[in-house]
Parts: C-alpha cells; structure tokens; sequence
C-alpha cells in the first residue's frame, strides 16, 4: 500500500465546494489501514473527505462509498486519480452528487387538500369546483383568494444570460429556474413555476408572459439578456396588473445597497457622500446604479466596454447613454484605474480579472470591494483583502457573499401579502433599508456585512418593508 501518495502537480482551486462533491465507490483489501490511506490521497490532492461509509463487508474485500469536495471538474477527475494509484484499492464507480441531485428535477406539484374518497373528489373537482368557478367568474377579485394565484409567482426566462453561461437556451436553463422555484418554496412559502420560453423575440415573449399571466400573483422575469430584458420589464409592468420584478436587475441592486449601507457604517463613512465605481452597465450595473442614486449617492462612475461613461463618446447605445447622463458629475474618462483613483466603493458586475488588486491603494482610504461577477470575480477577493477595508463576492466560499436570495423570497412575500399590483424604487429602498438592519450593530465587522440567507428574520424583514405592514 502507498503510505506517501503524490501531491498533485496541478495548482489546487481556491477551495473545495459541494458543488463538485463526488462519491467514489471503492473496493479495497479488509484493511483498516485502507481508510486513512484514502483520506491521505485525497487531501493530499487538494480535495476534503466529507464522508466514508462501509456499503458492504466481506471476509476479504470492503466496498467504501467516500464522499468528497473538489474544486472544479478537473480536480474532481485528480481526486479520482489519485485514489486509483493506491495498491489495494480498485475505483469501482465515481458518482456526480449535483447530478445525482437534479434527475428527475427538484421540484413537484403536490395537493394541499386530502383527496381520499368521492367526497373529497366531489369538492376538490366536480362537481363540486363548479360552484367556485362560477363565483369567481361573478367576482373576479376573489381568484387570488380562491386559487393558487394569490400565493405564485412566475419565474420567466428565455435562456439568454444564465448565470456565467451565457446563451444557452431555454432547456439548459430550466435546472436554474427549477433552483429558483425551490429557494421561493423554501424561504418564502411561495409556489413558483419555471417558465423556459422558446423565443429570444421581445413581443413574443412579452405576449407570452401577458398570456399566462392570470394564472399568477407576480412575475419573476430571470436571465434575460440586457438591452431587451429591460423593454420587456417595462412593456409587462405597463400591460399587467399584477408585479413584475427583474431579479438580475432589482434584487441585485437591493442587495448591493443593503450591503453596502452596512460596509460604510464599518468604515464609518456616509452614503451621501461616498464616490462609488460600478463596473458594468448591463441589467444588474443600471439598476444598482439607478439604486444608489435614489439612496442618495452623490457620485457614482459607470465603467463599460467604452471606458468611464459620459454622454459624449461615440456610438453610445442608448441604454448606455441614458446611464451616462445620470452619472459622473466629474466627467471622469478613461480606464477602470482612471475611474478608481480616489473612490471610496468599487461594484462589479461585469467579467473577472478586469481590476488588479494593487489599484486598491489608489483608491481612498479604507476603500469598499465589491466583486460580483460569477464564477470569476473583477479581483480575486483574498488579494483585494489586502488593500480594502471591507470585501465581498458573489462567492459562497469567502464571507460576504452578496446573494439574491436574500432579497427576491422576501420582496415578493411582501408583494403577495398585500396584493400589490406594481414593484417600485421607494418599495426596494425600504427593502434594502430592512435587510441592511437585520445585522445588529453588535454583529456588524468587516466579514459580517448581510445576514445568512437562513436567517429566519430575513424574510419577514424584506416582506413586512415591502408591503408595508
């Protein structure tokens, strides 16, 4: 048996994560020596044993079911390698857990009301339903008090802008939405459909979504691409009468500024007078913008393609122009390094590697990080810890993972509960203002800027400021 596998010659991934956690089914000499060899190879590649379970025992052979993290795919297949190469130990099967966890889908219809004989049929369906059917075709204001309506919302996509994926259509983002439905469920008590549309056509969509729009309480529109995520917003929000929320758009910028309130309360700087840098000037970067303006931000720079945005470069879109007229008093031009010099607040939401960490310094004092982008951050946020005071990521494997979940379930909580027809700026102002207050002054440090998304006071935070009550 090897008592001293070989490290892997790959550099290892920033950190393992469930996401790539596999379960090798293993069959191996009876040898309680087997197991620590095992977990040796493992770590020794860089991976974290999360499990080992005895499947079987014979007289002469053990089968091991060992569950561990990795930290992509590649080093998954290291992981793998490295158990092979140990004598005595034969790699049986190796399982994808995330796959494992996906067939069949992740979420299911089920009733809410016992169907165990005629009469509970005679109720629910015919005939009895009938009665209902016709009371609300005489009083069509009690259909969400009457039907799932009242309590669903539709999570709309056309498959355009997934993730960190990009374009790739509306089959390969169901398991997304299916995710999306799952975490309403779970945070929310809310009954969401994922909604995959085959079309990129805005008036299509658009009737689509009008079409389907009396079965639902709220829409939930999800990975669109930007520019034409935002006429379509802006085409339902005018056509329906119930709420229409961009996540990529609305609860981004929510969540932004409630992290962002309380990064400042660390540096004990004031919102009304914080020069903020906001990279990217897509979906998220316009309405994280349009945010912190109404917060009262007195200086926000957009940087883009084109560099520093002002109103007069050429062959501006009009999206981008519109962004440019509302921002950069100064009239700053140039690089992302140009935009930084003297910021107290960098935003990404645009693409990884683009800011290097030592720009940091450039910035001012005890200056705010926020990088965003997914899977690879603006600045790796171990690097920019060096230089700011307070960082965050879209990551969940470093601290201040800024995270839609902590907004959407709660925003449209509240919007359900109060029958509310319309999402507005001074509703998501309130929500941010509600979600930045969930961590206590005594809580608050420069690791500790949002709540856990498992917090139980989230939810009912966000909903309570969103409806109102």
């Amino acid at each position: 048996m090897t008592d001293d596998p070989k490290p892997s010659t790959r550099t290892a991934p920033t950190a393992t994560t469930s996401s790539y956690s596999i379960t090798m089914r293993l069959h191996t000499r009876p040898d309680n020596a087997v197991v620590g060899a095992v977990a040796t190879a493992i770590s020794a590649a860089g991976g974290m044993v999360t499990a080992v379970d005895v499947a079987e025992s014979h007289a002469h052979e053990l089968v091991l079911d060992v569950t561990c993290s990795a930290g992509d795919a590649e080093h998954a297949q290291e992981l793998r390698a490295a158990v092979s190469e140990l004598e005595g130990v034969r790699v049986h099967k190796v399982s994808d857990r995330t796959f494992l966890l996906h067939i069949g889908g992740k979420i299911e219809v089920s009733s809410k009301v016992p169907l165990r004989n005629r009469d509970d049929l005679a109720m629910a369906y015919t005939p009895g339903v009938a009665r209902v059917s016709q009371a609300l075709a005489d009083d069509p204001e009690d259909v969400p008090r009457l039907t799932v309506k009242g309590n669903s919302v539709a999570v709309v996509t056309d498959g355009t802008a997934v993730l960190g994926l990009g374009d790739i259509g509306p089959g390969a983002a169901l398991p997304v939405m299916e995710g999306k439905a799952a975490l309403f469920k779970r945070f929310a008590g809310i009954d969401a459909w994922p909604i995959c549309l085959d079309t990129k056509d805005t008036d299509e969509i658009v009737r689509a979504v009008e079409l389907i729009a009396p079965g639902f309480g709220g829409i939930n529109l999800e990975d669109i691409a930007a520019p034409r995520c935002f006429e379509i917003e802006r085409r339902l929000r005018e056509s329906l009468d119930i709420p229409v929320f961009h996540d990529d758009q609305h609860g981004t910028a929510t969540v932004v500024l409630a992290a962002l309130r309380n990064a400042l309360r660390v540096v004990g700087k004031q919102i009304d007078e914080a020069k903020v840098v906001v990279s990217g000037a897509g979906a998220a970067g316009s309405a994280i913008v349009t945010l912190l303006l109404a917060a009262g931000v007195p200086d926000v720079i957009v940087f883009d393609r084109e560099g520093c945005l002002v109103p007069d470069i050429e062959d501006l879109s009009p999206a981008k122009k519109e962004l440019a007229e509302r921002t950069n008093p100064r009239k700053v031009t140039g690089s992302l390094r140009d935009g930084l010099r003297g910021a107290d607040v960098f935003v990404g939401v645009s693409a990884g590697g683009l800011l290097e960490a030592e720009w940091i310094q450039e910035m001012a004092d005890d200056a705010v990080v926020f990088a965003l982008a997914n899977p690879t951050p603006e600045v790796d946020p171990g690097a920019a810890g060096r230089y700011a005071a307070v960082v965050a990521s879209g990551r969940s494997d470093y601290p201040n993972q800024i995270n839609n979940v902590l907004v959407f379930p709660g925003v449209f909580r509240g919007l359900l509960d109060a029958r509310a027809s319309d999402v507005t700026t001074d509703m998501l102002l309130r929500a941010s203002d509600a979600l930045a207050a969930v961590v206590r002054d005594e809580e608050l440090n420069p690791t500790y800027i949002v709540p856990s998304v498992f917090d139980p006071e989230v939810v009912t935070a966000v909903a309570s400021a969103i409806s109102g009550r």
